[in-house]
């Protein structure tokens, strides 16, 4: 079996989902956010078990730091020794900034 790592969240990508969610449901379409945020985690739950599966962060050209694309999103995270860190979870079209938290 597959060594699987575990997940843990920056508060700046707690307070991104909250913010789709709030975002959607402002527009009088919260099962638009709902949905887009379910499929988020989806792809988050993969990489405890394949945490290379996204592609290196193309504004800090570091190899610890990657990215899945789920259109209309960036999902972005670091790749630890021991666990796989969300950092943001950002509009795709956005340049990505990173907080002191993360």
């Amino acid at each position: 079996m597959a060594k699987t790592m575990p997940i843990t969240f920056a508060e700046s990508a707690f307070q991104d989902l909250e913010d789709i969610l709030a975002y959607y449901a402002g527009q009088a379409m919260p099962q638009v956010g709902s949905r887009f945020v379910a499929e988020i985690i989806t792809d988050i739950e993969l990489l405890s078990s394949q945490p290379r599966m996204g592609r290196i962060v193309p504004e800090f050209e570091q190899d610890f730091l990657l990215e899945l694309i789920r259109p209309p999103f960036r999902i972005v995270y670091r790749v630890d020794r021991d666990q796989v860190r969300i950092v943001r979870v950002w509009r795709s079209e956005r340049l990505l900034k990173l907080s002191q938290d993360d």
